[in-house]
């Protein structure tokens, strides 16, 4: 089951065409990445997902029929450019803007207590925005983004302005509201978190989608035939015409390699091969990053 299916959106802005014929398709409970370089059109889709602007053509459906304007109530966003009150108070801020997500007053107080005192910040309630540091009114943007608990999640560059801690407490959080069901669309440009959270993405560049698909399918599919081995030392290592040796490096006891295998052989073969011929200690296929196919991608 998909919560959101953006079918066919053409999205223009006088003579700028920010998405052509674009379809994306997240599913229900999982984490979605939506990626691309800067101007390839993913605010512009998030926009039309939030119903802040309407596409040209094409439709939006939430969980299998056309989303209606009350939907957005289900929705929690986190946009990159942050739009907090900066002269009101933490405390008060959040209680309002959880009011205006259907919370009553009560309901949002006892969650903004958890969620508080979970990052422990309960001391910061009554100062106002501008006298939080820029990793701490994240911390509350993101409080408010998700205390009415809504079914679809869109965090766009949710990591900007962390620390690597504070970076990794949100990793936690967001996969632990996949877990507790909630679908999350994740924008961003670090790939490595990609790699770590999410389970399927899409790539727009030049306002079209030309990479979609599940993370590890889509790493598989640019795989290289790329091997790391560690096996005993020895001064008979030779290019063979089944592996070329693209690096090897030799570290107290072991010999560390890393090869590429002849594309037409299949890797039990080449595996049966090397073990022939060396005394393997470690075996290891290494994927292309999502980091390298983004770029190989963008750029092709």
């Amino acid at each position: 089951m998909y919560a959101i299916e953006a079918e066919n959106l053409v999205k223009r802005y006088a003579e700028h065409l920010a998405l052509n014929d674009v379809s994306v398709h997240v599913p229900a409970q999982k984490i979605y990445g939506l990626l691309g370089p800067n101007g390839a059109g993913k605010t512009t889709l998030i926009r039309i997902i939030n119903r802040i602007t309407a596409p040209d053509q094409g439709i939006v459906r939430w969980e299998g029929r056309p989303m209606k304007a009350d939907d957005i109530q289900h929705i929690g966003y986190l946009p990159e450019e942050r739009g907090l009150y900066k002269k009101m108070k933490v405390g008060e801020q959040a209680t309002y803007l959880a009011r205006l997500k259907g919370l009553s007053k009560s309901d949002a107080q006892k969650r903004l207590n958890y969620w508080f005192d979970k990052f422990d910040i309960g001391h910061w309630r009554d100062k106002k925005l501008e006298e939080l540091s820029k990793g701490m009114q994240q911390k509350i943007q993101f409080i408010i983004t998700i205390l009415h608990e809504p079914k679809l999640l869109i965090f766009d560059e949710p990591f900007s302005g962390f620390d690597p801690v504070n970076a990794q407490l949100l990793k936690d959080e967001i996969l632990q509201l996949k877990a507790n069901g909630a679908t999350i669309l994740f924008s961003t440009h670090n790939m490595a978190s990609v790699e770590e959270i999410c389970d399927s993405i899409s790539l727009i560049h030049t306002s079209k989608v030309v990479l979609q698909g599940n993370v590890e399918e889509i790493r598989q599919a640019h795989n290289q035939g790329i091997y790391r081995l560690r096996i005993r030392p020895t001064d008979s290592l030779k290019e063979n015409p089944t592996y070329q040796i693209l690096r090897s490096e030799t570290r107290h006891d072991s010999m560390h390699l890393r090869i590429q295998k002849n594309v037409d052989m299949e890797t039990g073969a080449f595996l049966r091969h090397l073990s022939e011929h060396m005394d393997i200690r470690a075996f290891e296929e290494e994927l292309p990053t999502m980091n390298d196919i983004f770029i190989q991608t963008v750029q092709s």
